[in-house]
């Protein structure tokens, strides 16, 4: 059956406009005892449910510098993934997947388009810029139409670049392929947001849609936070809290506060009139990425969404990183050539993304949860739909799994399959975990075991 999020009688906080989801509190369920003659046996509802993320880099990575060295429990991290380090034993690392259908099967070139669009589809995108779009419905939204009904997001959809929905981007292939990893059906891409501002409001946002901006209208003309329409309703719940918990609200609604000071803070940036970017979105690329990350681990911590996507920066992107002494273009320096100096910048560029994805791991490990973490409970996998930039080749691709999955993942593994195997049997092993019943995913062939 679908593992679906049983949230306690206590869900959210209420006020003018805003709409604050609340972590599960000990001290507001049944007695342990209680609950379990009440279940029968039967697995306890109120265990934390399973939620699954994809985070997806562009343009491959220096494979020499990446892979592990070892192999099963024995394996030493190379230098691009050092910044997981202290998170080894969290971590599953698989060689040997790959997508099949990012190659181009006869379409010719366009292998940045066909690489994101496969990533979460495992279905050949139909080559068009034009509005005849159609690849294939995307894991995280089969894991949506499964379980997502019980959620107040069904899923969330992240970015740090701007959606594109329409155009040539790549050899004849439309933007949407290139821009998009999250398809409702197969003709249908969600949008990813990349305001953190929008994804805030999004979250915290209630009532009518009247009461929602009558709330932002007011809380940017005082100055005031979101919480502060909250507060009389957290003060009533104080009272119905243990000490633990109450400890631990405290530490929650601080949370939000601080990611509400950071985006009003961008928020302030972006309203400039010379300003170069959209209200709410930092200038600094290492900042957007972990505001979103602190966003997903907030939606994630209250229960608010069973599965989330972040595209650190779409497929193809040219994105320069000066912080990095980097100012030739990422997807440029991925046409290597074989170059030692371009290769050395890949790998800079490999660590930097590495290290956005240690704290997201590092964030979900820091929040309690049931016997264990947020991560504990959690799947995430980062990876890339290019293993090498310069070959443009779709087999043998980065991927990391990170999280235990409730106990059903194995993790401290670096796990080599050989070449072959297509990257939707792990989705499909994915959907399992979620309870959702599925034969295929694309072009699934089995299961991959995960623990």
């Amino acid at each position: 059956m679908p593992r679906s999020p049983q949230l306690n009688r206590r869900q959210f906080l209420t006020g003018l406009g805003a709409l604050v989801s609340l972590p599960v509190f000990e001290s507001l369920l049944p007695t342990s005892g209680l609950r379990a003659a009440a279940l029968g046996g039967i697995a306890d509802p109120l265990a934390p449910p399973l939620r699954t993320a994809f985070i997806y880099v562009p343009n491959g990575v220096n494979n020499a510098h990446w892979w592990p060295t070892g192999s099963g429990s024995s394996f030493q991290l190379a230098s691009s993934l050092a910044a997981l380090e202290p998170h080894k034993r969290d971590l599953q690392i698989i060689s040997g997947l790959g997508h099949e259908k990012a190659n181009g099967n006869g379409d010719g070139p366009g292998d940045h388009a066909r690489a994101s669009a496969t990533f979460l589809t495992g279905a050949q995108a139909r080559k068009t810029a034009g509005s005849d779009i159609r690849v294939g419905r995307s894991i995280d939204q089969m894991i949506a139409a499964g379980v997502g009904a019980g959620y107040r997001l069904p899923s969330l959809e992240l970015s740090c670049d701007p959606p594109r929905q329409s155009g040539n981007c790549d050899s004849g292939y439309s933007c949407a392929y290139q821009f998009n990893l999250s398809w409702r059906s197969e003709n249908q891409p969600l949008p990813a947001e990349r305001n953190p501002r929008l994804v805030f409001e999004r979250m915290f946002g209630g009532g009518t849609l009247r009461d929602t901006a009558e709330s932002r209208a007011i809380r940017t003309r005082q100055r005031r936070s979101i919480l502060d329409f909250v507060m009389d309703d957290a003060s009533r719940l104080q009272r119905d809290l243990g000490r633990d918990d109450r400890g631990k609200l405290d530490g929650y609604l601080t949370s939000v506060r601080e990611i509400e000071k950071r985006v009003e803070s961008f928020a302030a940036f972006g309203e400039r009139p010379d300003a170069p970017l959209p209200a709410g979105v930092p200038k600094d690329y290492e900042e957007h990425m972990r505001l979103m990350c602190d966003l997903m681990v907030l939606s994630f911590q209250t229960r608010s969404t069973p599965v989330a996507t972040l595209m650190f920066a779409s497929e193809s992107s040219g994105r320069t990183f000066p912080g990095l002494g980097i100012t030739e273009g990422h997807h440029s320096l991925s046409h290597h050539e074989r170059r030692a100096d371009k290769l050395e910048q890949i790998r800079r560029i490999d660590e930097f993304y590495i290290r956005q994805f240690a704290y997201l791991v590092d964030r979900m490990k820091s929040v309690p949860e049931g016997d264990g973490t947020l991560l504990d409970h959690s799947l995430l996998l980062y990876g890339s739909g290019i293993r090498d930039g310069d070959r443009h080749d779709h087999v043998d691709l980065p991927v990391i799994l990170a999280g235990r999955a409730g106990g059903a993942s194995s993790t401290g593994l670096y796990r080599k399959l050989g070449s072959g195997q297509p990257m939707t049997n792990l989705y499909l092993s994915m959907l399992d975990l979620h309870g959702v019943s599925a034969d295929r995913v694309g072009d699934s062939t089995g299961r991959l075991k995960l623990a």
